[in-house]
């Protein structure tokens, strides 16, 4: 006897979200040859160069703590909020032949790409970490929480950086180039490649205005608590910006909805 219940709405929102998952995970690790090892290699690639370089000028200690676990643990927090926001701010355009089905909406497919990139990112670190212990570095973290905290804050970050800019560039593409542009020196004044407790006031203050600073230093006391982190450290202000940025991506994506799918 055929089964003629409507299901509910929170059923049908399920469900487009594991296929939405699924399409979107076969397509990030399989969509050409060797895909998934170049998700790995990337943060290989800058983790080992700057090694290269912090080794070559005799920089053996950043902090108080292994200038390889500094560099690691820096990249790989930062790569959780680059990552995920730039998957996120192209959702709309990879996936908008699926909007000719009522059952999928925009945000649906940001929200789906966020998670997925959270769980790549989280698969990456824990290799990158075992293959760093395997070579002798002290990686296990001193405060796994502290640093599951400052992860998942660097990650709100890029999902509230991917909702509004994922609108920005489909009301103005030429926005985008702009957001590239923007990434590059984001790469040098969050923290990654130097210590931000050595850039003299005023502009350690302006500095700090970028969450993510806030984040990378988070991620590396978590991993080493003699770590000699910014007195300015706030894990609060992570979670703020992320919140504020998230709450106006949502708006703006609830204001465009109906003219996302007609563009």
């Amino acid at each position: 006897m055929p089964n003629n219940m409507a299901r509910s709405s929170p059923a049908i929102t399920l469900a487009v979200w594991k296929a939405l998952f699924l399409r979107e995970a076969v397509s990030r690790l399989f969509s050409g040859r060797a895909t998934w090892f170049w998700l790995l290699a990337e943060p290989v690639f800058h983790v080992t160069y700057l090694i290269f370089i912090f080794t070559g000028i005799r920089v053996h200690n950043i902090g108080g703590i292994d200038t390889a676990v500094w560099i690691m643990t820096g990249m790989l927090a930062y790569f959780m909020f680059t990552r995920t926001g730039i998957q996120v701010m192209n959702a709309i355009s990879a996936n908008r032949a699926l909007f000719t089905y009522r059952q999928v909406k925009p945000i649906d497919t940001l929200l789906v790409r966020s998670s997925l990139e959270g769980l790549l990112m989280m698969i990456i670190t824990t290799t990158l970490l075992i293959g760093a212990a395997i070579f002798g570095h002290s990686v296990t973290p001193s405060d796994p929480l502290s640093v599951i905290q400052a992860f998942l804050g660097l990650w709100l970050v890029g999902l509230g950086f991917g909702l509004v800019t994922s609108i920005a560039i489909e009301l103005i593409p030429e926005l985008s180039h702009l957001i590239r542009l923007i990434m590059m020196p984001l790469y040098f004044i969050s923290g990654a490649m130097f210590p931000i407790s050595s850039v003299p006031q005023p502009y350690r203050d302006w500095l700090l205005l970028n969450p993510i600073v806030h984040g990378l230093e988070a991620t590396r006391l978590g991993f080493a608590q003699n770590y000699h982190a910014i007195t300015e450290l706030s894990i609060a202000y992570i979670y703020y910006f992320a919140l504020v940025s998230i709450f106006l991506g949502l708006a703006l994506h609830r204001r465009f909805a109906s003219k996302l799918i007609t563009l």
